[in-house]
């Protein structure tokens, strides 16, 4: 049977896109949960697989977004189910599980990033195909200033922040955003002008480099988006 994913969207503008397309494309079938628009948050342990999205809310927002404490709460009830967090999700996950998400002192890290794999990384189930040479588009303020307790830093941004992280036995999060491309990200940029020029940073040139980047980005998430839709598919 195909392995069945939960996808926690928490708006509109931050959905699956790539990373959902990949894990169809590897045999998952997905079902999407948007609370945002009223879709009643199911049980983690229905699924064979989590995966828990980004959003411009905080991890702790839990009065803006008022799904967020029941998630938290469900991740720390599902912890033999693989979970794979991206940027918000990443932070969610990390919350849940005893660590800690503040704002990045170093301020907001806008487009491609290289990823700096520990060596940790290399033993890990879901991240050990890795090619070492692998970029990542981010768009954040919040990063896990501390991680839970046993989980494992698998790789860190050139500034020294948690990037790629194991969290449990099979839970995961990336910091970064492998799920989206030029199409994702202008609208992201458009609404993000003003800050973009308070970093120094000129919009156009952020899209074109990762609209270059693209293949690149492709051949470096899509085979880990594999690798774990096997890990979801595995007998448990």
């Amino acid at each position: 049977m195909s392995p069945r994913i939960l996808v926690v969207e928490h708006q509109e503008s931050c959905p699956p896109h790539l990373v959902g397309r990949w894990l169809e494309e590897a045999g998952c079938t997905l079902e999407v949960c948007r609370p945002y628009a009223g879709d009643a948050l199911p049980a983690l342990t229905s699924y064979d697989g989590v995966l828990v999205m980004g959003g411009d809310m905080g991890a702790y927002d839990d009065d803006r977004a008022p799904w967020l404490a029941p998630l938290k709460a469900s991740i720390r009830d599902a912890r033999d189910i693989p979970m794979l967090g991206i940027c918000l999700g990443h932070q969610v996950i990390a919350a849940a599980l005893g660590g800690e998400v503040a704002k990045n002192p170093r301020g907001q890290t806008v487009g491609l990033q290289p990823v700096g794999w520990s060596e940790d990384a290399a033993a890990d189930p879901w991240v050990g195909g890795r090619t070492a040479d692998e970029i990542a588009i981010h768009w954040n303020n919040d990063v896990v200033v501390t991680m839970p307790p046993g989980g494992v830093v698998l790789a860190r941004t050139p500034g020294g922040e948690v990037q790629v992280a194991r969290f449990g036995e099979r839970a995961w999060g990336i910091q970064a955003h492998p799920e989206v491309d030029t199409d994702v990200v202008t609208g992201w940029a458009a609404d993000d002008r003003d800050d973009l020029v308070a970093l120094g940073l000129d919009e156009a040139v952020v899209l074109a480099d990762i609209k270059e980047a693209e293949p690149a980005l492709e051949a470096h998430w899509k085979p880990l988006l594999a690798r774990f839709a096997a890990i979801a598919g595995e007998e448990r």
